[in-house]
């Protein structure tokens, strides 16, 4: 893909996955974003998001183990790659960079 760039909801999804460790997967993710921005989000849009940041080179995934509970389906567990940590680093500089140009933060330093 050309452009690399995070929207918002992607940025989510990457910091619950980094948060999750070895334990992200779709059911996972959507509660961490939930519980982290007081919103809800959709169990589609978190999969379509995780598979669209996969396609980006930002996460990489692999079958986990099935289990009687899950009907022995298996879950597709996903994990963070180094492109994709960079990328949020990039994500968070920018913004405390634009922050630090509000006056109105900047007025009393």
């Amino acid at each position: 893909m050309k452009n690399k760039g995070l929207g918002e909801f992607e940025e989510l999804v990457l910091l619950a996955v980094c948060i999750l460790g070895d334990g992200a997967y779709g059911v996972s993710v959507k509660s961490e974003v939930e519980r982290h921005s007081g919103r809800s989000v959709l169990l589609g849009a978190v999969h379509i998001t995780l598979y669209r940041l996969q396609d980006k080179g930002f996460l990489k995934s692999e079958m986990g183990g099935n289990s009687a509970k899950r009907g022995d389906r298996r879950k597709r567990l996903f994990k963070i790659t180094e492109t994709g940590m960079q990328q949020l680093q990039t994500s968070q500089d920018v913004r405390q960079k634009m922050w630090q140009l509000i006056p109105q933060l900047n007025a009393g330093s």
